[in-house]
């Protein structure tokens, strides 16, 4: 076999031409194998892991996601509300939590793995509607002149403190429930996945 009329170069071009379009290819092919490994929303409504990113939440804001159908609120608390939690004792249905409306590891009137940050499902235990948001500096006549902020539910009256703690005396039998929740890392909480217990 000669090798006169064989253009060496020209082949070098075709083999790294066909090996990139080849591997341009493979990667195209990849996609949607890769993102089919993700939750679906589907999934997400139904109970698959849900993360917030609480950098950017300021003292005394308020975040809402959606796990399983349900709105999730996160609530970065101030030392003023956080302090405000021992004030209201008096005046809750149940504020040490006995009736079981969060996961074991979450203890105390701060109803928290970390004081500063409130994770919470927003759903009234009276009729499902949804509180409202009504920290100290919007408090009215509808929630009281003593109010030290927490959540207010417009279909029935119902209230709660900071932490989801009910009061006597409003149509909501049970504090708000706590999802189980973890911290990825400082920024990062993951609602659906427990905490892990050491």
């Amino acid at each position: 076999m000669s090798k006169e009329g064989v253009d060496v170069g020209r082949r070098r071009f075709l083999t790294l031409t066909t090996t990139a379009v080849g591997a341009v290819g493979a990667a195209f092919a990849a996609v949607p194998f890769v993102m089919s490994l993700r939750p679906s929303e589907r999934a997400k409504a139904l109970g698959a892991p849900v993360t917030i990113d609480v950098s950017k939440l300021e003292p005394g804001q308020m975040v809402v996601a959606v796990w399983r159908r349900q709105p999730v609120w996160v609530v970065r608390r101030t030392e003023q509300m956080i302090a405000s939690l021992e004030q209201v004792t008096g005046k809750l249905a149940d504020p040490e939590s006995n009736v079981p409306q969060q996961p074991e590891y979450i203890k105390g009137a701060a109803r928290a793995l970390k004081p500063e940050y409130m994770v919470l499902k927003g759903v009234c235990t009276h009729l499902g509607c949804s509180p409202k948001f009504r920290p100290l500096e919007t408090a009215a006549a509808d929630v009281g002149a003593d109010w030290q902020g927490g959540f207010y539910c417009p279909c029935h009256g119902s209230k709660f403190d900071l932490s989801g703690r009910v009061y006597a005396g409003v149509p909501a039998p049970t504090n708000l429930p706590v999802p189980p929740h973890r911290y990825a890392d400082d920024k990062t909480i993951v609602i659906g996945e427990d905490q892990q217990v050491a």
